[in-house]
């Protein structure tokens, strides 16, 4: 067992939806996919367990591109629901799918607004760095990759819903479930079905959840761009309390709250960004009273996270800013240290970083986007 396999499920780009009948990948949940590029779902070797204050182990699933109303009227996450807590105020930080993704690892997704391939400096920090200062193993599962580490920006592999069908291209660093099985490329109720197959026997399997194990089932973002971008998302696992499976937790939440969350439990460190940022990065709510956190009252209404292009980053070529240090005097929901990246300049902050420039009017790109390489 882990002390923190993190399940990163990510995909990419545009939601087109397909009413397709649902095909199992494999010949059961936990038989690798028949139709793999090749072999991948690697994960660090086996550590000491290090006990968390409300769960020893947190496993993140993310489906793709789904209203919440969409979401909750599906049979198969009303049944799962009936098992956990139901978030109904979890809100995503932007648009689209990628900077999400970003923002829940590293507490920024740093003006993002599109769904390219881009380099980040290795010295700007992520929730690996807090686990690893702790001695916290983590994992990433990727179906559909063909190898760990592929750094690769698409591949192509073939549709087995439709073998008449051209291959699926898939975008980006970690895609887990594939871009049929998380709901991008076919419905939320072919999502639903996928986590009938997949998640559902897992649940009840004591090797993958036991009463430390908390899973967490969300979508990265909503799929109308006009409305709040809040998407339905589920505490699941045996170490969520008897007296809560059921129930539906209506506090503001966004996907910072997964850092905040996993800081908390273990008495980390923290990032300094958006995982700092009280009013974004409440704790869940049966964790932060294990661990004494106190959140913050936010109505949901109140923040639109629904907002594309118009935040100044270093991945920003309309509203260019150099990578800055994070604040080094934010304490978050964990107790510890703002971590620092090696040879990050501390001094180079926001308040001293010069005022964003349209790369873009200049026939310039980001310095950090990467070429579009296929294999």
């Amino acid at each position: 067992m882990y002390a923190l396999p993190t399940i990163l499920l990510l995909s990419a780009v545009l939601q087109v939806a397909v009413q397709a009948q649902f095909v199992p990948p494999s010949e059961g949940p936990l038989v690798a996919s028949t139709n793999y590029v090749g072999a991948s779902n690697g994960s660090l070797p086996k550590t000491q367990l290090v006990p968390g204050k409300a769960f020893n182990r947190i496993i993140n699933i993310w489906l793709e591109n789904t209203d919440f109303l969409s979401a909750v009227s599906s049979v198969a996450f009303n049944e799962l629901a009936s098992q956990g807590i139901l978030l109904d105020q979890y809100c995503a930080v932007t648009h689209p799918s990628e900077p999400n993704y970003i923002g829940a690892i590293g507490g920024d997704f740093f003006g993002l607004s599109d769904d390219n391939l881009y380099h980040i400096p290795p010295n700007i920090s992520t929730v690996v760095d807090l686990l690893e200062a702790k001695n916290i193993s983590w994992a990433s599962y990727q179906e559909n990759m063909p190898y760990d580490g592929f750094e690769g920006f698409n591949f192509s592999s073939k549709n087995y819903v439709n073998t008449s069908a051209p291959d699926y291209v898939f975008y980006w660093v970690f895609v887990t479930p594939n871009m049929v099985n998380d709901g991008h490329d076919t419905s939320v109720d072919y999502a639903g079905q996928w986590l009938d197959f997949w998640l559902v026997p897992l649940l009840s399997n004591p090797n993958f959840n036991d009463d430390q194990t908390l899973v967490v089932l969300a979508f990265d973002e909503n799929e109308s761009y006009t409305e709040n971008n809040c998407v339905l998302t589920l505490l699941l696992g045996d170490a969520v309390p008897q007296n809560l499976r059921g129930t539906t937790d209506s506090t503001y939440f966004t996907h910072y709250s997964l850092l905040s969350t996993v800081e908390a439990n273990w008495g980390l460190g923290s990032l300094g960004r958006g995982d700092t940022n009280k009013t974004l990065s409440n704790v869940f709510s049966f964790v932060a009273d294990a661990t004494g956190y106190t959140n913050t009252d936010v109505s949901s209404n109140s923040m639109l996270t629904n907002a594309t292009g118009t935040i100044p980053g270093p991945l920003n070529p309309v509203l260019y800013v150099p990578f800055t240090a994070p604040n080094t005097a934010a304490v978050g929901a964990g107790g510890g240290p703002v971590f620092i990246g090696p040879g990050l300049d501390t001094s180079f902050t926001a308040d001293v970083a010069p005022p964003p420039v349209n790369l873009t009017a200049q026939n310039k790109t980001v310095p950090w986007l990467g070429p579009r390489t296929s294999s």
